[in-house]
């Protein structure tokens, strides 16, 4: 009977040990942590961003506002896992304390699908940077990334020393806009603009839109019809290569038909010449336009 009982306590007091300790705790994460990565960037496996590895909560820190939700997530990386190709993700060195990882990463790729609205450039990137990360019950709750995001740009074309003047054009341009000034919006445009919106948006009937006066009565006009408190939001330029500008923004408002809110994101790539713009590329979340009752 001793000898059970003290079985027993040897056996408890190992399962504690266990339990508490914080190197097998860190080890565990790490372990989770960097073979869920691997597999997610390196093998194309996003289906991998659910609740048996990432908390349903999991947070991406980040710029202008935070990324929650495993869905969202997974829409968020969706764009590297798309957007490039020949992938080589690698982690230099990973340590940790508690639930807490540090990791130093290196990304190779080449830039040969869409990339948050940015076309395909065939371009190749090799960038670095570290994460913060922190585990929350054996999964993967919270991630905010430090890299060179410039260095990164300057590889996929973007300069944003380049064409200060385009940039002071298209920032007025959705200045105007937000306040629904629609005529100097227009007088942005040069006579032979060519505007197209993205493919599955019910706008896209009229592609190209050739000229300002087609621009006001097939997009503006009708945006303006569809929508109650339609605003541009989180709009953020970036400089291109051949007199492009690039913005990433968010669409809100209300559809007047279904009621239903949008918070789209979408892409603008912006093409000028001389100070005008010449055309205008939309890319935007169709899926949540059709969802919403829009599309």
């Amino acid at each position: 009977m001793k000898t059970t009982i003290k079985l027993l306590f040897v056996t408890a007091l190992v399962l504690l040990t266990a339990c508490n300790n914080p190197n097998k705790q860190v080890e565990d994460n790490i372990t989770k942590y960097t073979t869920v990565w691997d597999e997610i960037i390196n093998e194309g496996k996003l289906d991998l961003i659910n609740d048996t590895n990432f908390d349903p909560e999991i947070t991406l820190i980040t710029n202008p506002e935070n990324v929650v939700g495993i869905e969202a997530f997974k829409d968020y990386y969706s764009n590297f896992t798309t957007g490039f190709s020949n992938p080589d993700f690698t982690i230099v060195d990973i340590f940790g304390q508690g639930d807490k990882l540090v990791k130093h990463w290196k990304f190779k790729g080449t830039h040969s699908g869409d990339f948050f609205g940015i076309p395909a450039t065939g371009k190749a990137v090799e960038v670095e940077g570290s994460t913060i990360a922190v585990m929350k019950d054996g999964k993967i709750a919270q991630e905010q990334d430090f890299m060179d995001n410039l260095a990164f740009m300057a590889q996929l074309g973007i300069d944003p020393l380049l064409n200060a003047d385009n940039i002071t054009v298209v920032s007025d341009l959705y200045t105007n806009f937000g306040k629904g000034d629609v005529p100097a919006v227009l007088a942005a445009l040069d006579a032979k603009v060519e505007w197209n919106e993205a493919e599955g948006n019910a706008l896209a009937d009229g592609n190209p839109y050739i000229g300002p006066d087609a621009v006001l009565k097939g997009v503006f006009e009708r945006v303006i019809a569809a929508y109650e408190n339609f605003t541009l939001n989180d709009i953020k330029l970036h400089n291109m290569e051949n007199e492009q500008v690039l913005a990433t923004l968010r669409y809100k408002g209300k559809v007047k038909a279904t009621g239903k809110s949008i918070n789209a994101q979408a892409a603008h790539l912006w093409t000028l010449k001389d100070g005008k713009v010449i055309a205008f590329q939309q890319y935007v979340d169709t899926k949540q336009l059709h969802e919403t009752g829009r599309n």
